[in-house]
């Protein structure tokens, strides 16, 4: 099984500097700035997925791209844009999600091509439209009329994707996008798929459905499924589940749930083999948008602030794992709580991830670098590292996944 990591152009600065919460001077961000596979010491993910509408931009406006950044994946390609090693490979989207409320997509299937010839992916996924719905028991008939004008749009593009492949004889592999609504419309848009010529499809539209509805939608489809293709599922992590989505033919997924848990969940933000821990909430006064406006307000003082931050940091960096340096770690925690004003605590979680102080014990060389910085939750720099930690989490998770193809209940 194996596990692709969709760009958002997210990388960490290796020389920032976390007792003073600043850059170097001379810092450029895409010449000094490293990937997660350039900070750890091997790539959690096996490849890598990078949209098109992240880099060109799409009708909802810019991408996450600059323009120098874009001329530089075109120019470089992406293997060297990204400093990949051999052994990640790349895959390409149309980024659907980004026009998703329009009624026709707004990119053609050979323009898609172009991007992926012009920046070298070893694989591309056909334009497809994204079905946003669940309804089991509907026909082509009586389901909604838009759900099965996109199924057969994606269908027609799909075909002229793998056509456009044929007749340019790119290097570029073809994965075919299937979208459905139901177990039996999702089997018949893989058969069809598979009819046009396609081993390999990537399944989308399926996030907001339970794992229950996914593996329904997935045994349906291993009924038809040849023995040569392979099943991708986008944005699809389940964990728990994964040993069972191999077994019915899926072989890769993509995700970014693990990295984006470090900053925007609320409880599990640092991720270890066993469980995921809280991370320790310290704002920074001048760079943190709720705390500045409760300062401008005059709700809260700078100065008090200023020095119950200075006193949570210096407590947690000095924290040796005894009962006594925990307790004054919490009191710290719990002073800048209350001059914060904050609405939650959270001291109770902030107790469990002291005691176990996971850092401590986690291999990762983030962790050996960087100790408690990596549970602080604070900036971008530190969120971003615990990302890549996590990532590297479920790397070693997906290490013991051993499905076999065809047992599903095993």
């Amino acid at each position: 099984m194996k596990f692709y990591f969709p760009d958002s152009q997210d990388l960490v600065s290796p020389t920032y500097d976390f007792m003073r919460d600043e850059y170097v001077a001379h810092r450029v961000r895409q010449r000094d700035d490293r990937y997660a596979h350039e900070v750890l010491e091997s790539a959690p993910y096996h490849g890598i997925l990078v949209s098109k509408s992240i880099v060109d931009g799409s009708i909802k406006g810019a991408g996450k791209y600059s323009a120098a950044q874009r001329a530089r994946i075109y120019r470089m390609g992406v293997r060297r844009f990204f400093r990949l090693p051999d052994a990640v490979e790349t895959l390409g989207d149309n980024g659907a999600f980004n026009y998703v409320d329009e009624e026709v997509p707004p990119v053609t299937a050979e323009q898609t091509l172009d991007f992926y010839d012009e920046c070298g992916f070893d694989a591309g996924i056909s334009t497809d439209h994204i079905i946003f719905g669940y309804e089991p028991g509907a026909g082509e008939s009586d389901v909604d009329p838009q759900w099965a004008e996109r199924r057969r749009l994606t269908l027609r593009l799909a075909e002229q994707f793998i056509n456009a492949t044929r007749e340019r004889r790119t290097s570029v592999r073809p994965v075919g996008a299937a979208q459905g609504w139901s177990p039996a419309s999702f089997a018949d848009s893989v058969h069809a798929l598979q009819d046009m010529g396609y081993e390999r499809i990537a399944l989308g539209g399926m996030v907001p459905l339970r794992t229950a509805q996914i593996l329904a939608c997935l045994t349906q489809i291993f009924d038809v499924l040849k023995p040569e293709t392979e099943l991708h599922l986008l944005g699809i992590t389940r964990l728990d589940s994964m040993d069972k989505f191999a077994a019915l033919g899926v072989t890769s997924f993509d995700s970014t749930s693990a990295f984006r848990q470090a900053f925007m969940d609320d409880r599990n933000n640092y991720h270890t083999r066993e469980r995921a821990y809280v991370a320790i909430r310290v704002p920074q006064v001048d760079g943190n948008p709720t705390l500045k406006r409760a300062i401008l307000a005059g709700s809260v003082s700078q100065r008090e602030a200023m020095s119950a931050e200075r006193e949570a940091l210096t407590a947690l960096r000095s924290y040796d794992g005894s009962t006594a340096s925990r307790v004054g770690c919490l009191d710290a925690l719990g002073a800048y709580e209350s001059v914060c004003q904050t609405k939650k605590s959270y001291l109770t979680a902030y107790d469990e991830t002291l005691e176990a102080a996971p850092w401590t014990r986690c291999s990762c060389n983030l962790c050996q670098q960087h100790g408690v910085e990596i549970a602080i939750f604070r900036g971008t720099e530190r969120n971003k590292r615990r990302g890549f930690h996590n990532m590297s989490v479920l790397a070693q998770q997906m290490s013991g996944l051993k499905p076999t193809r065809g047992d599903a209940d095993g």
